[in-house]
């Protein structure tokens, strides 16, 4: 590893590979240090029935276009999402079929969530993604978490239920634990609740075919050598000018460092000088969620004979939301299940593979109970850099330290999807958050 550069990116998931690719496109010299031994972040890609699965990040859909046009240049191709028939619900102890995004429960339940989502999109059109702590009553509302506000609006016990699945995949977290500000910018920055929700038109409309992770890795492929994994990086001595960065595989001095990381894991990161106030207490206040998921592959996708679409909703854990992700309609049939991870993650895999098994069959049939290969993953218990698959980010945060997000400190600069103001979450973001970073730097070091 060479003991000085232009510039170190500190990460090498989508967000710190899109900045470095850019920086060294623009004349640039860049080295990336990566903690694990491998790219990707929170993208990873395993295998099911020898076919890739993605045990990270892995829907992408319409607006998405700095992760889309990312793709394309690299030549990693978009499959869509199977969603023809009927939707199912595992609901107070029966299954029943729905269409659309949100179920009709009963003629109550529909018009209460109607009702609430109506609100709820009110306040998310209101806050600026820029400049949430900007919003009409903007302390207030991160002074309650969403929860609070949906027991404030009189939100039913079926609308409760169904805004706590929506938090569980989305952030990872209960809705007691996340700002409704966070709440509100972050759906305002998917463009909405139809569209962060939905598959035709949605943030699920499309898979990468090979997986996300060979996004990642055909970055890395360019960039060469100047990507080091297993360099865990411990410390970062830094000044206006430039900065020394200390890692498991040695220390290298640059002129700029892009930290590409979740702002929890900043806190792995000892810089001297300290760093101000608001980028110091960002790493307590903006934790990672948990998000556990599970794969079981069939010879074919036998749901789909009964009209199913393979989507499908569940009050009863551990599985509580699925997708089909099947390849082709002979099979093999591919079944995705976002796993509740609270009990799910300290389990044993033979547990684990059971109960995950029975969520499956609860909603489709015993057929679900006899896969032909079965793989979970859970982000909580990683050893490195755990928690996933974004920030949940308590009340009393955005106005207190969210400026902290991606504001520069001297010859440091922030990347990562919760630094993103459009698709903050997604892979989208991520990119969005490198294309970005990779312009400050410029303009720093070039002036």
């Amino acid at each position: 590893m060479r003991a000085q550069t232009d510039v170190v990116v500190i990460g090498a998931g989508f967000a710190g590979l899109t900045a470095a690719r850019e920086l060294n496109r623009r004349g640039l010299q860049v080295l990336v240090l990566e903690g694990r031994d491998r790219v990707g972040g929170r993208s990873y890609t395993g295998a099911v029935a020898g076919l890739p699965v993605d045990l990270g990040a892995t829907f992408v859909g319409p607006t998405q276009d700095a992760v889309l046009a990312l793709a394309a240049e690299l030549g990693c191709p978009t499959t869509p999402t199977f969603c023809e028939g009927k939707n199912l619900i595992n609901w107070r102890g029966s299954v029943r079929a729905y269409s659309g995004t949100v179920p009709a429960l009963s003629m109550g339940g529909l018009l209460n969530i109607a009702r609430v989502r109506w609100q709820f999109t009110r306040v998310a059109r209101g806050v600026p993604v820029d400049r949430p702590g900007a919003a009409l009553h903007a302390h207030e509302l991160d002074s309650m978490s969403l929860q609070d506000w949906l027991t404030k609006k009189r939100a039913s016990s079926t609308t409760l239920d169904l805004m706590a699945i929506m938090s569980r995949v989305t952030w990872g977290a209960e809705p007691s634990e996340v700002s409704m500000l966070h709440a509100a910018r972050y759906v305002a920055a998917a463009g909405g609740l139809d569209r962060m929700l939905d598959v035709t038109d949605g943030a699920q409309q499309d898979r990468f075919a090979a997986g996300t992770q060979s996004i990642a890795l055909r970055m890395a492929e360019e960039l060469g050598d100047a990507v080091v994994l297993g360099a865990a990086v411990h410390g970062v001595e830094h000044t206006d000018d430039g900065a020394t960065v200390h890692s498991a595989a040695g220390s290298v001095s640059a002129r700029a460092v892009v930290v590409a990381v979740p702002p929890q894991h900043r806190a792995a990161i000892e810089f001297s000088p300290a760093l101000p106030d608001g980028h110091a207490e960002l790493p307590s206040r903006w934790p990672q969620g948990r998000l556990s998921k599970a794969y079981a592959a069939y010879e074919t996708p036998f749901w789909r004979a009964d009209g199913c679409s393979g989507e499908a909703l569940s009050d009863t854990g551990p599985v509580f939301i699925t997708f089909d992700v099947s390849p082709r309609k002979d099979g093999p049939g591919i079944l995705l299940g976002f796993v509740d991870p609270r009990e799910f993650d300290t389990q044993t895999p033979g547990q684990r593979r059971e109960h995950a098994l029975r969520g499956f069959a609860a909603l489709f049939g015993d057929a679900a109970l006899q896969p032909i290969d079965y793989l979970d993953f859970s982000w909580g218990t990683e050893p490195f850099s755990p928690g996933g698959p974004t920030a949940a980010v308590p009340p009393g945060s955005w106005t207190t330290v969210g400026r902290a997000l991606h504001e520069p400190v001297g010859a440091l600069f922030w990347a990562g999807t919760e630094t993103a103001d459009a698709w903050t979450g997604f892979l989208d973001g991520a990119v969005r958050s490198g294309l970005r970073a990779a312009d400050e730097v410029e303009i720093a070091l070039t002036g």
